[in-house]
Parts: structure tokens; sequence; C-alpha cells
């Protein structure tokens, strides 16, 4: 069967780094990896605070054409450069089909997209305006928040293939569960995520594929299996109890 998916297979490129001992190489989860496939349209990564998450999503999308720190094929700034070699070491299968639409958003330099889009637009030949994609209003004049959210609702057209980095950093928990109806709404209209997250709420969506990353291997594991789920409903039953096991 012909897969729809943009991207349907993360395949590490062993020999390049057999013997590197230098991050991210030394993360665990790097160091084991060998393929990852995917096979749902949406795809989680998530785990503890420095099993490479972040630095997998960030290779995935910097292989596939990305700017390091976020927006789409077009933005070719650099503000800092901060990201890993790892994007040289992989290889990405992908399907035959073409995305008409991409983002990478990624929430710790998304200030640096909306400065660059600010920094565009102040040029006379740049008719419409970008801002104009993502809604109309500056997002340097919205609140964190509300600058993802307009960039989910205007900018994400669908066809599209949308890489979040922690996309929960600035949305409240109504809103995280407005996102989830808004990328099932694009997932209809053929679109592919992949998400590093540590929401339960976003790790919630229907039958998507959860990669757990711990500090010895990347592994498939249901929603209500991930410690994210666990710890949540344990704290959400009875944070009393919780509370005074933590503060005792």
């Amino acid at each position: 069967m012909i897969s729809k998916l943009y991207i349907s297979e993360i395949i590490m490129n062993k020999s390049d780094n057999a013997n590197n001992t230098a991050y991210p190489f030394s993360l665990p989860a790097v160091k084991n990896l060998e393929k990852l496939k995917l096979n749902n349209n949406i795809t989680f990564f998530v785990g503890e605070n420095g099993t490479g998450k972040s630095t997998l999503l960030e290779a995935i999308a910097v292989n596939y054409g990305f700017n390091p720190e976020g927006g789409s094929k077009n933005f070719i700034f650099s503000t800092m450069s901060t990201h890993s070699e790892l994007h040289k070491h992989i290889t990405l299968a992908k399907g035959v089909y073409r995305p008409k639409d991409g983002y990478f958003l990624r929430a710790e330099s998304f200030y640096n997209v909306a400065t660059e889009i600010e920094k565009l637009d102040s040029v006379p030949s740049f008719s419409p305006s970008i801002k104009q994609s993502y809604g109309g209003k500056s997002l340097h004049e919205q609140s964190h928040g509300e600058s993802f959210w307009s960039l989910i609702i205007n900018r994400f057209s669908g066809n599209g293939l949308y890489l979040m980095d922690e996309p929960e950093a600035a949305l409240s928990p109504s809103r995280q569960m407005a996102l989830l109806a808004r990328m099932y709404e694009l997932e209809k209209l053929n679109s592919q995520f992949i998400i590093a997250t540590h929401s339960p709420i976003l790790l919630a969506y229907p039958n998507a594929q959860i990669f757990v990353l711990t500090n010895d291997k990347i592994t498939p594991t249901p929603y209500k299996e991930t410690e994210h789920y666990i710890i949540t409903k344990q704290f959400i039953n009875n944070p009393e109890r919780m509370l005074k096991h933590l503060l005792d």
C-alpha cells in the first residue's frame, strides 16, 4: 500500500556516527535509534526533560528543509546557530505526495519568528504583508498564547506537514483542547503532525502514535500507559495525597 504520509520513516545512518560520543549522539535514545516507522497522521514524541525529543524533532525539521528556529521553508534567518548536527545523520523516507503547506513551530524561538515577520513586512516590496497570513495583526501585539493561536488558526491551511515543539507552552488547557479540534480539522485536510510535547491533553488525540523517549530507547506506548497520563490522573484524583507526599 502506498503511504499517504509526507514522512513515513526516520532512519539513523549508523555508519556516520558509530563511534560518536558527542551530543546529541551521546543521548541513549539517539544512540540506540535505528529507525522509527510512522503509521499515523498524528505522531507524538514524549519523555522526560533531556531525553532528546526536541532534538529529534529539530533534526527532522531541518532535514526536511525548515529553518532551525522555526517558520516555513521560506524563513532563512538565523538569530543564533544552536541546532545539533543530527539532521545530517538521518534519512527521512518520504511519501509519494508532497505537502502544499508546512511549518515548524518551536515554542522557545517563536518570538524570533515573529520578529523576522516584522522585519520582512517593513520592506515596502513585500505585498501583501506576511502578517496577513497570521490573521492580519502583529504577533508582537498579542500575548504569547494569542500569537500561537493566530498561527494555528490562520497560517495552517491543510495539505501540510506541521512539526510542533511543545505547542502547549503558551496555551491554556481549554486552548489545548481547541488545538485538538483544529488538528482534527487539518488531519481531514490531508495534514500530518509530528509533535514533541509534555501535555497529557494533546497526547489524548484519538489513535495517535506515541513514542516515549527514555534514557535507553524509544518505545511505542499507548496513551494510558504514558507517565504523563498516569501521574496527571493520580494528581487530579487525589491532589491532597500527592501534595502530602511531595511536601512532607
